[in-house]
């Protein structure tokens, strides 16, 4: 069974990359979704233990979120069109993230939105699309506009 990963970032490109992997899947047929929301967090912290607790609270809170307020609404309206699909919420890196979860998945494609950032600023700082596409295990597809 052909697994596919869409990485949403709550925004429109996220939007447009879980609708290109729904017509992917629905085309394919056999075929699992993961929808997953990664969190920008950095592992490195230089605070006291209660500001650490604190920082653990707010973790989880993010998570339930965004599993709220992005992932689940995702992930029903998938399941109601027929399709398998499992949605993730995770910290960390974010290209690194998706890259780590589309290995460990064995996943045959990654499916993530740009957010259109210009040539220029793409270039100088890069963008998680790009990044997950350099180091992915897999096949990607970027998903820059609505057609």
């Amino acid at each position: 069974m052909t697994k596919i990963i869409v990485g949403l970032d709550g925004h429109s490109s996220g939007d447009r990359a879980l609708a290109h992997a729904r017509k992917q899947a629905e085309l394919l047929g056999k075929c699992e979704l993961v929808v997953l929301y990664v969190i920008e967090w950095s592992p490195f912290s230089f605070q006291t233990a209660e500001e650490n607790a604190q920082r653990a609270k707010r973790r989880e809170e993010e998570i339930s979120l965004a599993k709220e307020r992005v992932v689940d609404p995702a992930v029903a309206d998938l399941k109601s069109g027929g399709l398998t699909v499992t949605g993730r919420v995770q910290h960390g890196d974010v290209a690194d993230t998706i890259n780590r979860i589309a290995k460990d998945e064995k996943a045959d494609l990654i499916v993530v939105g740009a957010r259109g950032l210009g040539a220029v600023q793409r270039f100088a700082r890069g963008s998680v699309s790009t990044k997950v596409a350099h180091h992915s295990p897999c096949d990607v597809l970027i998903v820059e506009h609505d057609d």
